[in-house]
């Protein structure tokens, strides 16, 4: 019987198959190498944080420049201010800490104008460099006093933002006294309300926050004037009140020590005594859903 040709041997044997290794001494090699360049790059960051080279270089390169700016004609002929009333020079010297004659490119505009705003009185400031002649040019806006401030026994001024200005002042025209806790952070509100009329704005000389809730009014004089007591709520509506009032039946021009708003339907007022100690009479009854 013939063998099929077409079917495979029962069993083969392959000779001279070799196995080849993959050859990792280049990766070895490469990673080595780069092992030494981070080496190389600490220890060189190391040196230059111990010796300031870099630093040392800049200080170097930025001496010969403002040497040669010096000498080149860039320095400081004039520092002029404008807009300072309260500020004083020492304060605003102090800051800039340039003379004439020193590099005008040397000063730092941003820090100055920084330190500037820092100043009690300094609101916003603008500071400028001017060349030929060399001028440092500063512009100040300084806070206006819009009140004074009593808590503790101690006054502060405070400018029309209602901010605490943490200087010395001496008016020189008649203020309005705040007083109380909280008392500045809530004036604007207050004035929004009462500015409403001009004449009687005029006429407040103390304005007393109670219990950071409401407002006192003393219209006049601060011992003998007439205390206006506001409501915390609707505090708009209870001062339109009054100025009707005032105006329909002249209640400011009455003898009164104390006009109470603070009630919805109706106005409390307390008359003046005269010298006797008798209260006066008032022929006025009143009022209620006004």
């Amino acid at each position: 019987m013939e063998k099929d040709s077409s079917t495979p041997a029962a069993s083969t044997v392959i000779l001279n198959k070799k196995v080849y290794l993959p050859r990792l001494w280049p990766y070895r090699l490469l990673g080595n190498i780069f092992i030494l360049v981070l080496l190389g790059f600490f220890c060189f960051g190391i040196i230059i944080i111990k010796t300031n080279l870099v630093e040392q270089k800049l200080t170097s390169l930025s001496d010969y420049f403002y040497g040669l700016t010096t000498y080149m004609g860039f320095t400081l002929d004039d520092i002029l201010v404008y807009g300072r009333n309260k500020t004083s020079l020492e304060e605003i010297n102090n800051i800039v800490g340039s003379h004439e004659g020193d590099n005008i490119l040397r000063l730092n505009l941003h820090q100055i104008k920084t330190d500037l705003e820092q100043l009690p009185w300094v609101k916003s400031a603008t500071v400028s460099r001017h060349y030929l002649p060399n001028i440092l040019k500063i512009e100040i806006k300084e806070r206006r006093v819009q009140s004074l401030w009593q808590i503790n026994n101690t006054f502060y001024p405070i400018d029309t933002e209602g901010a605490v200005i943490h200087a010395e002042y001496i008016p020189d025209r008649p203020t309005l006294l705040l007083v109380g806790k909280g008392a500045p952070e809530h004036m604007q509100e207050l004035i929004h309300i009462v500015g409403y009329d001009k004449t009687l704005y005029a006429r407040i000389k103390v304005a007393t926050y109670i219990s950071e809730r409401r407002w006192n009014l003393i219209l006049d004089d601060i011992e003998d004037g007439i205390t206006i007591k506001l409501p915390a709520q609707d505090t708009e509506q209870a001062w339109k009140k009054l100025i009707k009032l005032n105006k329909t039946q002249g209640l400011l021009k009455r003898k009164l020590t104390i006009i109470d708003l603070r009630f919805k339907n109706k106005v409390l007022v307390k008359p003046r005594k005269n010298a006797n100690g008798e209260s006066l009479k008032l022929d006025m009854e009143q009022e209620s859903n006004t």
